[in-house]
């Protein structure tokens, strides 16, 4: 049975989106695709935070989705959180179009990403090789500028 989810992004500017996951079964990769709009050219980081909650805007999100307690990684390292996607590029038109996979995500089981929040940053994601503290956590990626629930779709 496939599973699917939808996270529609909304910030407190400009940027907006929606991101599409598609997953064949609880242990296949997940596809995401989708878009995102509003973003200055270049990459912004890309992650699952660990609670589905936006009262407070994107900052009730919480940290990185991480239940292995790992240090901050880039998506193909083995030391990463489950939730570290690394980043998106916008063009020069303001867009990020989004069309990957990632194997360590699910939509099903334990580590579920379905009812935690998605977000899009400010600044590229140095993917844990920044040299400092702040980069084990975070990757450097600055302000969060849009988010959204991930949330289960047909």
């Amino acid at each position: 049975m496939v599973l699917k989810a939808v996270c529609v992004l909304k910030g407190s500017g400009e940027t907006t989106g929606t991101v599409y996951f598609e997953q064949e079964n609880e242990s296949s990769p997940v596809k995401l695709t989708g878009e995102i709009k509003g973003l200055a050219p270049g990459e912004h980081g890309f992650h699952v935070h660990a609670f589905g909650d936006n009262t407070n805007g994107c900052v009730s999100a919480g940290p990185h989705f991480n239940p292995h307690n790992k240090s901050h990684g880039g998506p193909t390292d083995a030391n990463r959180h489950v939730g570290d996607l690394g980043n998106l590029t916008a063009g020069p038109d303001n867009v990020a179009k989004i069309d990957f996979t990632d194997s360590v995500i699910s939509l099903a089981g334990q580590y579920s990403i379905i009812g935690r929040t998605m977000v899009v940053h400010e600044k590229i994601d140095d993917l844990g090789k920044g040299g400092n503290e702040e980069s084990l956590k975070t990757g450097n990626a600055g302000a969060r500028l849009a988010c959204g629930v991930i949330g289960i779709t047909q």
